[in-house]
């Protein structure tokens, strides 16, 4: 069906689902299912009234799905099992997520995405294998914070479609908020007492983080502060479910601490419980700036090093650092074709390091100019990890004795306060970013990393010049919260080996999945699913 016969507020669905590379054939069971909260405060609230909706629907073929505030399905209940095992064959299952660009248009995703009330009939639906359903899905908006907390459907074979279904559901959602009201106050006393269990030892700082609560004791009200919160929430962001975890945390104070914390049963907030630290505080600074590497050693004899990370890392920044005082060229290997004829006289004239950057693009033949170069002169090499780099460029960092591996800004995203601060020093701005606006940059998947960091930093700063940062004043595409987690040893070398294929083939997709060996649905499917972009 062509997207004009569809009502416009489906077409606009359809439109996102295939901006965002989605495709009608694509296998919803394929997605990764997490874990997922089933004694959140959402489910404890939704669970009698869903009791009850499923005995109003005993033996029809309906069945209603409890998807929360990210989306992630949490619970199912059928008016006969049949279609239990229909849906679960389809992926729509607890432990999913239904957002619009890994599973089109439906009434979890679109009202999800829109916050209001919606049905999709069976043609509506992007997915193929949705269409023999129709559903009816409407948001579940917290009476006291305004906040949407979930989304409430209805799914029955699109021969079965009501008008009846919208009034139903409605009536089971505006039950739940009503519930939701009266645990809020429950919530807080779960939280308060595993607060008050904790802090019996008053000298060990202990803090309960909740959505719209702090607890915090003296010892931990002196050792932390708001960016401290933002990393704590950062850190339980993938924390498992009734487990009990540890890390050690550098704060912005520049002190080491010891960190436990657990995720409070039945209510949003986790308990987190400090070791004091014992190493001695390093002197907070109005322009924090990272740690300078001690390259005097590679200065004085003169060492060629790989500097190797994700394009944005900081691979550039860290090759200056190398240079020092001495002096710098720099030379990309994307113009190779312009400096490679006379590399030979700019060895010979220049008495400083040597910058080759994105080896991974130079040619043969300029490779080989180098190669035969490095004996006489200082240099230093860019470009992806060298498990990536084949031919010539692996060639050239074989040779390189000294390697710097720079970290995605996605795996540091408990240094993010403190970047975020020397940043905003170094573009001379006085914003602050309040707890809040850091947790939600935290939460972001980062491909451009650092530098895509600071370009953000930029455009807030240029907008404004002083006073807090709130979510709201970020960027649109920025102030969505998507779920962070950590992934297993095999899906990060997938993650890597996939990202490696796209920087080499420029973000062509289609390029990419050919060099990879596999059809280009699937690589939009594990782009998805990984996180990448």
């Amino acid at each position: 069906m062509e997207n004009a016969a569809l009502r416009p507020e489906i077409a606009k669905s359809w439109r996102r689902a295939e901006l965002s590379g989605l495709r009608p054939d694509a296998a919803v069971d394929r997605l990764t299912v997490a874990d997922i909260d089933r004694r959140s405060r959402l489910v404890l609230a939704a669970e009698p009234v869903l009791d009850q909706a499923t005995r109003e629907l005993a033996d029809t073929e309906f069945s209603l799905i409890l998807a929360d505030r990210d989306a992630w399905i949490v619970d199912r209940r059928f008016g006969e099992h049949q279609l239990e095992s229909t849906l679960d064959r389809l992926g729509v299952v607890p432990g999913r997520r239904f957002t619009e660009e890994n599973t089109g248009t439906n009434s979890i995703a679109t009202v999800f995405e829109l916050r209001q009330g919606l049905a999709v009939h069976g043609h509506e639906h992007f997915i193929d294998s949705f269409k023999a359903f129709a559903c009816y899905g409407h948001p579940i908006t917290h009476p006291v914070t305004r906040r949407l907390e979930g989304v409430l459907d209805i799914t029955c074979p699109a021969d079965h479609a009501s008008p009846l279904l919208g009034p139903f559901l409605r009536r089971a959602v505006a039950d739940i908020e009503q519930r939701l009201l009266e645990g809020s106050r429950a919530a807080e006393q779960r939280m308060l007492a595993a607060y008050q269990a904790a802090a019996l030892n008053r000298l060990r700082p202990v803090l309960v983080l909740g959505d719209d609560v702090v607890l915090a004791n003296a010892a931990a009200t002196d050792l932390l502060d708001a960016a401290d919160h933002a990393v704590l929430r950062g850190l339980a962001m993938d924390a498992p479910f009734g487990v009990r975890q540890a890390r050690s945390v550098r704060l912005s104070s520049g002190r080491v601490a010891d960190v436990s914390f657990e995720r409070i049963t039945g209510a949003s907030g986790v308990l987190f419980e400090l070791e004091p630290p014992t190493v001695q505080a390093i002197p907070r600074r109005a322009d924090p700036r990272p740690v300078q590497r001690d390259f005097t050693t590679y200065r004085e004899q003169r060492t060629h090093v790989l500097i190797s990370g994700e394009p944005g890392t900081g691979r550039s920044t860290v090759a200056r650092e190398l240079a020092g005082e001495s002096a710098l060229a720099v030379l990309d290997a994307v113009d190779a074709q312009h400096w490679a004829p006379t590399l030979d006289q700019l060895v010979a004239s220049h008495t400083g390091l040597l910058v080759i950057e994105n080896i991974a693009l130079l040619p043969a033949d300029a490779a080989a100019r180098v190669g035969a170069a490095m004996d006489r002169g200082w240099f230093a090499f860019t470009g992806p990890p060298p498990s990536e780099l084949t031919g010539p460029a692996a060639d050239l960092a074989s040779r390189c004795i000294a390697r710097r591996e720079l970290a995605p800004l996605r795996s540091r995203r408990d240094e993010l306060p403190a970047l975020v601060a020397a940043m905003l020093a170094d573009l001379g701005s006085t914003l602050r970013f309040v707890p809040r606006t850091l947790e939600v940059l935290a939460a972001q998947p980062w491909p451009g990393n650092l530098r895509e960091l600071k370009a953000l930093l930029r455009h807030v700063a240029t907008g404004r010049a002083c006073g807090d940062v709130l979510p709201r004043d970020l960027p649109e595409a920025y102030q969505g919260s998507p779920r962070a987690r950590h992934l297993t040893p095999i899906e990060q070398l997938e993650h890597d080996a996939i990202a490696a294929a796209l920087r080499d083939c420029g973000g062509n997709k289609a390029h990419a999945a050919k060099l990879l060996g596999i059809s280009r649905s699937t690589l939009h499917r594990r782009v998805r699913s990984l996180g990448l972009s």
